[in-house]
């Protein structure tokens, strides 16, 4: 299941570089906000789920290691759209980016036998 959502996410980005989103996609306000925090909402869920929930310990702190690493590729995506024609750097794509990679991290989280 992972591996066909990331063909769709991959496919998703490609398609915003390429300005071809079809328009029947952006019809309701705030559709591009939403957008952000489902997909990057899945994403974390299926990528800590598949990573079986792995840390990476710095300094007695364990940080979940999909969602630290998917949080780094955000960042450095939506600032990479600066440098596209068709995308631009957005404050509020961003935070709808990372509310939704706490939402899937938490999600999976909480998916979690009871200890």
């Amino acid at each position: 299941m992972a591996l066909c959502y990331l063909v769709v996410f991959v496919s998703i980005m490609w398609l915003a570089y390429t300005n071809r989103i079809p328009s029947y996609f952006i019809h309701f306000p705030y559709a591009d906000k939403v957008a952000h925090g489902g997909l990057y909402a899945i994403a974390a869920y299926l990528g800590h789920q598949v990573l079986k929930h792995r840390r990476l310990w710095l300094f007695n702190l364990g940080l979940p290691l999909f969602p630290a690493f998917f949080g780094l590729f955000t960042l450095g995506e939506e600032l990479l759209q600066g440098l596209s024609p068709y995308r631009t750097l957005d404050l509020g794509d961003l935070i709808c980016s990372f509310a939704g990679l706490l939402l899937g991290y938490w999600w999976a989280e909480r998916s979690l036998p009871p200890k």
